[in-house]
């Protein structure tokens, strides 16, 4: 970070990330409101998108809140190369589980590409980490937890 600092109105990327952050909020607030889902012992399955509402409203009035204050410091550039390897990850990722490749090999990828983003070069050896993390993540989910992932062709070994 450079010590420039904003002194003039207010900082419009936070507020941009402010606005974003409450109609975030107010989405996820409307789709808990309409789940039908009940449960029979206390706290059911729509208690948990209440409490990323309320922290989504309470990071988005933060941001109000930072972005009239005098003094901030300027932020620095993007690193677009950083960002594109993420967002290829994320790409990928719903490419994969989307068109059926599983979620190990898209667990694997997503990895590589984030380790490379943040300035890892060894893709390979990210890939093989992804990997075993990603089966071994199926694994307790699906052996342990009974609950199943997306599935492809190699986790159908497993089941």
């Amino acid at each position: 970070m450079t010590n420039d600092t904003h002194t003039q109105g207010a900082n419009k990327p936070a507020l941009v990330v402010g606005v974003l952050l409450l109609i975030t909020a107010a989405l996820v607030g409307y789709d808990a409101s309409t789940q039908t889902i009940t449960s029979n012992y206390g706290v059911g399955p729509t208690a948990m998108p209440y409490v990323v509402a309320a922290g989504l409203v309470i990071l988005g009035l933060a941001h109000f809140f930072v972005a009239f204050r005098e003094g901030l410091p300027e932020p620095e550039a993007a690193d677009t190369a950083a960002l594109a390897w993420i967002a290829g990850g994320l790409a990928f990722l719903i490419a994969c589980i989307a068109l059926g490749g599983g979620f190990t090999i898209a667990i694997a990828v997503v990895f590589a590409c984030t380790a490379r983003g943040m300035g890892r070069q060894a893709l390979l050896v990210d890939l093989a980490i992804g990997f075993v993390l990603g089966l071994a993540i199926f694994l307790v989910f699906a052996k342990v937890l009974t609950l199943i992932l997306p599935a492809g062709p190699l986790e159908q070994l497993f089941l």
